[in-house]
């Protein structure tokens, strides 16, 4: 049984703990607040630009050809070439966040069939240099704090792959927000554009297919002007929502943590409690027991005395 020293070193260590656990819980709120309020300025414009994009979509002629529109269904199998963007965060202690994201990665990669991998945040790229799978690009200094910058420099070398013919397909895989506490892994096709309404992107409205509908100059013109738009929109709402489901994870993670820290120092206390009652009566046992000896040897001395002084006397006589 471990003694009160050492259950009171390991008290000591667990509450050190509770307080780096309590600071990161504060700061993952604080950082999540800030983004949900970065997401919400943003949102309106990109959902305006979605909503445009599926009524241009919807009035295109069948024969219209462009190359954001090809579904290249002469390609099958492993002949289709993917680009995959893997969101991840740049640190740990976020519960099962990239645990999910690097699962369903690992799941959709197929170097056999010349995909090629992205890869945002520094777990990412940790965990698949570690499991000796190439990445071909790592977007650095983007998971702590998404940017539109960063979002288009992002959108624009996956546009530079998919217009040289280098890949046939873009997808990116992040979490989403469910509500303020639920996350969902998404695994969302990029390019071409049509393949977006198979995971709900856009949503049909009443009528608005019969509605007059005129595109100015041209519709090449308008899908090579607004199409860059959509797509570094669309990767910079992904890196923000991961953003915040990241920091909502670490607050879940670092609660937990708080609680079953909270839970194990008490359990501690009431061992160390025991132990030190234990200690005490040990002690007190030990003392009375001495004190019994010492008062056995002190009246075993005055009976040797007595008896002395008796033949003493008797000697005398």
């Amino acid at each position: 049984m471990a003694s009160t020293r050492e259950i009171k070193e390991r008290i000591s260590s667990i509450q050190n703990t509770l307080k780096i656990t309590s600071a990161m819980y504060m700061i993952s709120s604080t950082k999540l607040n800030n983004a949900r309020r970065s997401l919400a300025a943003t949102e309106p414009y990109y959902i305006a630009l979605q909503a445009m994009f599926d009524r241009v979509l919807r009035h295109l002629p069948e024969e219209f050809y462009h190359p954001y529109l090809d579904t290249h269904n002469e390609l099958e199998g492993k002949a289709r070439r993917r680009a995959i963007i893997c969101v991840t965060a740049d640190k740990g202690l976020a519960g099962s966040y990239n645990h999910n994201v690097l699962k369903m990665a690992e799941e959709d990669f197929d170097p056999g069939r010349n995909d090629k991998l992205f890869v945002v945040g520094e777990v990412g790229r940790a965990y698949f240099q570690h499991k000796n799978v190439p990445v071909d690009e790592h977007f650095h200094y983007t998971a702590q704090k998404p940017t539109l910058g960063r979002a288009r420099h992002i959108a624009s070398r996956m546009l530079e792959l998919y217009n040289n013919r280098e890949v046939d397909d873009v997808f990116i895989i992040f979490t989403a927000m469910q509500g303020s506490m639920e996350m969902e892994t998404r695994a969302v096709q990029l390019l071409p554009l049509t393949h977006l309404r198979r995971h709900g992107t856009f949503e049909m409205v009443a009528d608005t297919v019969q509605e007059d509908f005129n595109i100015h100059p041209d519709v090449k013109r308008l899908l090579d002007t607004i199409v860059p738009d959509f797509v570094g929109g669309f990767i910079y709402s992904a890196l923000v929502e991961s953003f915040c489901a990241e920091h909502s994870a670490r607050m879940q993670a670092m609660d937990s943590a708080n609680k079953s820290g909270q839970e194990l120092v008490q359990e501690l206390s009431i061992q160390y409690n025991r132990e030190r009652q234990a200690q005490i009566t040990q002690e007190i046992t030990e003392v009375a027991a001495g004190a019994k000896a010492r008062a056995r040897q002190k009246e075993k001395a005055a009976q040797r005395r007595k008896a002395q002084e008796k033949v003493g006397t008797n000697a005398d006589r």
